[in-house]
């Protein structure tokens, strides 16, 4: 499944570059149900005045819309950084089956860092979570992003 999840990164890491083209934190996301890609989005908190305007958020929004369905137990978000507490609830409330992300958060990441609200006992939904794949790469688009934004000529 690896060359799979690698291949679907890939297009949440394009996703990705699309929100740095427009000024954006370098997040992208995809939604894959049954191998086929039903959503992708990336980050628009600063274009639509939106604190929720994650790339997650937005993507499984996309996808419960075309699946015409709540309820995405048979589906994979990937997403390129790990998972805010506000996403992983919402994977939570979706009852994603899974969520492969590549690079962790240190400063929010809920699936697996500061919190591990996927394999949560107290909830009512747990998932799989797959970590690392593409981290490098992703690691890399934000780390330029954060240096470029800060002027850093080092």
């Amino acid at each position: 499944m690896r060359g799979s999840d690698e291949t679907y990164m890939a297009m949440a890491l394009e996703q990705a570059r699309l929100a740095e083209k427009i000024g954006e934190v370098p997040i992208g996301a995809v939604v894959v149900c049954e191998g086929a890609v039903v959503a992708s989005a990336h980050n628009r908190r600063e274009i639509d005045h939106d604190p929720a305007g994650h790339a997650e958020l937005l993507a499984i929004r996309e996808a419960s819309s075309r699946l015409e369905r709540w309820r995405l137990s048979d589906c994979t978000v990937y997403v390129t950084l790990e998972p805010c507490p506000m996403c992983a609830g919402l994977m939570h409330q979706a009852r994603i089956g899974r969520c492969v992300y590549a690079a962790p958060d240190p400063k929010a990441g809920a699936l697996g860092t500061l919190y591990d609200l996927h394999d949560d006992e107290r909830l009512n939904h747990r998932f799989e979570v797959l970590s690392g794949v593409l981290e490098a790469e992703s690691a890399e688009l934000l780390r330029s992003f954060f240096k470029n934004l800060r002027g850093d000529k080092s």
